[in-house]
């Protein structure tokens, strides 16, 4: 899958310590997955989401990269930094943010992996979109943003196109395609449950909406 795997994530090490350049260097060659979405009005704004997000945490890593040698480090730096305005402020905002596009993006991924599908359109990936907006930003949403949301599935591209568009117009086999995802997954699936694993773990999650 040329736009998933053209950039690996390092394994999460047995002490789930995330090193935060490794992360950010990964992560930052995957927003043009929204591009394959299509409907610009809504996804190139979460596309700028990521990326903005991503280039808020690079800022503060490259401040001191020794003291934010890992997510963990952030989180606990900013919260001594900034007290009673944290979590919601800084790189802690921007990670939450981007963890939930991220989240966005493996529900999807894994929705399609596992064949869940519409057995009358079985071609079409509202299932797939549905079930990840639902799981990973709905709660955050208000109602403008949700009808938007819920709306921009019938303009989504057929699953055959997002899996060409995934890798970067080839013509590759589905079963083929399927399994670079499940690669990707693998990979990456478990870095972001521990991202959200520690955001519970420090009490940094907050559930306004966008």
């Amino acid at each position: 899958m040329a736009l998933l795997l053209e950039h690996e994530f390092m394994p999460l090490p047995a002490d789930k310590q995330i090193e935060t350049l490794p992360f950010l260097e990964a992560v930052a060659h995957l927003p043009p997955f929204f591009d394959c979405l299509g409907t610009p009005i809504v996804y190139s704004p979460v596309k700028a989401d990521l990326t903005g997000n991503i280039k808020k945490i690079r800022a503060v890593y490259d401040s001191n990269p020794a003291k934010f040698k890992t997510l963990q480090n952030i989180l606990e730096v900013e919260k001594e930094l900034h007290g009673s305005a944290w979590p919601k402020t800084g790189a802690t905002l921007a990670l939450m943010w981007l963890k939930r596009g991220l989240k966005f993006m493996l529900v999807l991924l894994q929705s399609i992996s596992d064949g869940e599908r519409d057995e009358e359109h079985p071609n079409l990936i509202r299932v797939n979109a549905l079930k990840a907006y639902e799981i990973a930003l709905k709660k955050y949403h208000g109602w403008m943003l949700q009808k938007l949301f819920t709306g921009s599935v019938y303009a989504l591209p057929y699953k055959s196109d997002l899996l060409k568009a995934l890798e970067k117009g080839k013509e590759v086999k589905e079963e083929e395609s399927i399994e670079k995802i499940h690669q990707f997954l693998t990979r990456v699936t478990p870095i972001l449950d521990a991202i959200y694993e520690m955001y519970t773990k420090m009490n940094a999650e907050l559930s306004y909406k966008a």
